[in-house]
C-alpha cells in the first residue's frame, strides 16, 4: 500500500526543512510526499527542492490552508493520506511503518496517535503532551478530539466523506475528524505511541480570540453534525484534557 503525506505551507523556509528531513527519513518504503505552497514569497520552495524524495509539488494561489489541503487530498494517489504541515516532524522514523501496520487490518479506516508541542527553537523541548486514547461515541461533545497531524484515513473514506469544509476558518480538522468518526461511524484504531512533535505558535494557539473562534465553530459543528451538545460538559472535559495536556509528560520523545 502507498501512504500519501500532504505538507501544506507558506513562507516556512525557516522550519520545514525538519519536516521534510522527517518524511526522507521514513522506513516505510511506498510513500508519496506532496507540497502545496501557497506561493510563498521567502525561500519555502528552494529547501522543498533540496529533497529528492518529494513526489511532487506545486505553489500557487489558495484560499487558505484547508484548501490547500483539499488540493493535497485530490492530487493523493496512495491508499491512506496524512499531513505533516511545515511546523510539525515526525517523532521518529518508524511512525509511518506504524501506522501502514494498522492499515492491513482491512477493517481499519482511520488511527491516531499521540503528539507533543515543542519549543519553536529547542524542539527537543515538550511543552505539552497529548495523549489520546481509544474513541467512543460522543467524545466530542466531552471536548475530545485526537491530534489531527496524527489522523491517517484512507482515501476512499475522504471519497465516500467529503473533505475539509471551507466554511469552517480555523476548526476545519475537528469539523473533518468529528464527521468522520462520529456522524459517519469511520472504524478508528488508536496507536498509543507518539507520532508528531508540533512546534507551538499555531493558528489556533496563537491568542485567547483564536481559541474562542474555534470553540465557536465546533459548536456549529456539532449542529451540522447532528450532536447536541451540553456547553457545562464541553467546556469542563475541554478544561480537564488540556490541563492533563500541560501536566503529564511523555516518558521518552
Amino acid at each position: 500500500m502507498i501512504i500519501s503525506i500532504i505538507t501544506v505551507c507558506y513562507n516556512s523556509a525557516a522550519t520545514i526543512k525538519d519536516t521534510l528531513q522527517s518524511v526522507a527519513i521514513q522506513t516505510y518504503p511506498s510513500i508519496e510526499h506532496l507540497i502545496v505552497d501557497g506561493l510563498s514569497k521567502d525561500a519555502t520552495m528552494d529547501v522543498v527542492r533540496q529533497f529528492p524524495h518529494v513526489t511532487h509539488a506545486v505553489s500557487e494561489q489558495d484560499g487558505g490552508i484547508y484548501d490547500a489541503m483539499n488540493k493535497g487530498i485530490a492530487m493523493a494517489t496512495g491508499n491512506v493520506i496524512g499531513f505533516v504541515n511545515a511546523d510539525d516532524f515526525y517523532a521518529s522514523p518508524d511512525v509511518l511503518a506504524s501506522v501502514m501496520q494498522v492499515f492491513e487490518d482491512p477493517t481499519v479506516e482511520a488511527c491516531y496517535g499521540d503528539l507533543c508541542y515543542v519549543k519553536q527553537e529547542e524542539t527537543s523541548s515538550v511543552v505539552r503532551y497529548w495523549r489520546s486514547f481509544d474513541f467512543k461515541p460522543g467524545l466530542f461533545l466531552r471536548g475530545w478530539c485526537p491530534p489531527h497531524p496524527t489522523f491517517f484515513v484512507r482515501k476512499d473514506v475522504y471519497e465516500r466523506c467529503g473533505g475539509f469544509d471551507l466554511n469552517y476558518k480555523i476548526a476545519a480538522d475537528v469539523e473533518l475528524m468529528m464527521r468522520f468518526l462520529e456522524a459517519q461511524s469511520v472504524r478508528s484504531r488508536y496507536i498509543p505511541k507518539i507520532l508528531v512533535n508540533m512546534r507551538m505558535g499555531g493558528t489556533t494557539n496563537r491568542s485567547i480570540k483564536n481559541v474562542v473562534n474555534q470553540n465557536r465553530e465546533i459548536w456549529r459543528a456539532f449542529q451540522k453534525n447532528g450532536l447536541k451538545p451540553s456547553f457545562g460538559r464541553f467546556a469542563i472535559g475541554k478544561l480537564l484534557s488540556r490541563g492533563k495536556q500541560f501536566i503529564s509528560r511523555p516518558q521518552r520523545v
